[in-house]
This record gives C-alpha cells, sequence and structure tokens, in this order.
C-alpha cells in the first residue's frame, strides 16, 4: 500500500523501513532487518500478521538518500537493495559495529558515499533539505533495561526531520516523546507505535496531537513480539484528537 499526501508518496515497508518519493527525489528511512526486504519475514502471531507489510524480496536499488538513526537499524544488505549506484548515505555518526553482536561492514567500507550526522546537524543532501534530532530513552522512564540503563541512551542515535518536495517528513527514532519535539514544524509523521524500546502508542498519539500534523502514518510496530500493539486502536485515539492519520499496513 502507497500512501499519498500531495506529491508525497509514503511507504512503510516494515520495522522501521520507509520509502519516500517526492520530486524526483527517493528517501529511505532505515532500511532492512528482520527479513522484511528479502521475503524471509514472518509474523510471531495472528494479529500482527494482519497489521505488517509481509516480508517481500525487495530489491528496487532507486534510493537517492538513505538515512540510518542508529546501529540497531543499521544493515548493510538493506541499503544495498534500495541504495541507486549514486545513492547518499546519511549517518548517525555515532554508529558503531562494536555495538552489535552482528558482524556489520563499518560505515566507511559501504560502496556509497556516506555522510555522518550528530544529533542536532542540518544540511542538504541530493537536493533534500533534512535536519537531525535526538533520539533516546529517558533514564528515569519505562523504556529501560532491568539494570535501569536505557535501551537507547543519549548520543546512541537519532531521529529525522526532511523537506521531501516542500513536504516536511518527522522519523523521530528509537526514542521516547522527547522535550522539544513539540517545537517542530511537522507535515507528515512517522511515529513509532510499538512501545518496549521507543514511545508506546499511547505516547505516539499525545505527539501526534501536539505536533497537529496533516497527516500521522505509524511505523515500527508488529514486525516481532515485543512490538506487537493495536494500531486500530492508535489511529482511532488519534483521529478522536482531529489528526488525520492512516494505516499503511
Amino acid at each position: 500500500m502507497t500512501v499519498s499526501y500531495g506529491d508525497l508518496t509514503v511507504e512503510w515497508k516494515g520495522y522501521a523501513t520507509v520509502r519516500l518519493e517526492a520530486a524526483g527525489r527517493v528517501v529511505y528511512l532505515d532500511p532492512g532487518r528482520y527479513g522484511v526486504l528479502t521475503g524471509e519475514w514472518t509474523a510471531d502471531s495472528e494479529d500482527a500478521a494482519g497489521a505488517h507489510p509481509p516480508g517481500e524480496n525487495y530489491r528496487p536499488e532507486d534510493g537517492d538518500v538513505v538515512c540510518l538513526t542508529h546501529v540497531h537499524h543499521y544493515d548493510p544488505d538493506g541499503i544495498d537493495r534500495v541504495a541507486g549506484e549514486d545513492a547518499t548515505v546519511v549517518a548517525f555518526e555515532g554508529i558503531d559495529v562494536h555495538d552489535s553482536s552482528r558482524d556489520l561492514a563499518r560505515l566507511a567500507e559501504l560502496p556509497y558515499d556516506v555522510v555522518e550526522v550528530g544529533m542536532e546537524d542540518e544540511g542538504v543532501v541530493a537536493d533534500v533539505p533534512l535536519w537531525t534530532v535526538p533520539a533516546y530513552n529517558d533514564p528515569d522512564g519505562p523504556h529501560t533495561h532491568p539494570d535501569g540503563t536505557p535501551y537507547h541512551p543519549k548520543g546512541f542515535g537519532c531521529g529525522y526531520l526532511l523537506s521531501a518536495g516542500g513536504t516536511r517528513v518527522f522519523w523521530p527514532g528509537d526514542t521516547d516523546v522527547l522535550e522539544g519535539h513539540e517545537h517542530l514544524d511537522v507535515d507528515v509523521l512517522l511515529p513509532p507505535i510499538g512501545g518496549s524500546f521507543t514511545m508506546d502508542r499511547e505516547e505516539a498519539a499525545g505527539l501526534a496531537a501536539a505536533l497537529d500534523p496533516s497527516l500521522v502514518v505509524p511505523v515500527h510496530y508488529n514486525t516481532f513480539d515485543a512490538l506487537e500493539t493495536d494500531s486500530r486502536a492508535f489511529a482511532a485515539d488519534v483521529a478522536s484528537r482531529g489528526v488525520p492519520v492512516v494505516l499503511d499496513e
């Protein structure tokens, strides 16, 4: 399913993978992992199977820009599947392959131009203006390990606000709702709603109400057990607050 907003098209491909196209440019956010682009993804439950994009063997190689928020979403194979020959990879500077148990190529080994960004940077990549915002879990909040350390400590990743053909799209990344989010100028919001490691559907609905975007498309849910949530309840909650929402699932 493709969601349209003006000249912008949005496709949630599963997990955190999103394809954006506008003004002749294609941008991917956090492509790959868990078989969502290889056709190997399978649902952990019947409910999740009907509320998550099916896994598919996906290799369009059409991306002009590929944005990476943090090492949990870093998948070199996913990048290879979506990136065009002249693509630029925009990656959070704190991605350290040693923070993962997976055997990952270093960013410098990718066969693409790589631009590393911090938590609060801005720039234009392939004619796409973009800004980064902090993404982390509050150490005093619920999204922590049993020892109390956050799943995503401050400095571990970022979110992206980008202008796709003049439409401002916000992918917060793996994060809690943070102070300052409500002040962003956002047309299309792509909130994670799976909870466990990020804001849950209630918190994401509150963020949608605070931002008052023109459209909300939730992502990052139902990929595996810990991310299972009631997306229809989220949609009803957001719609009841007067914010347009659509489920791309």
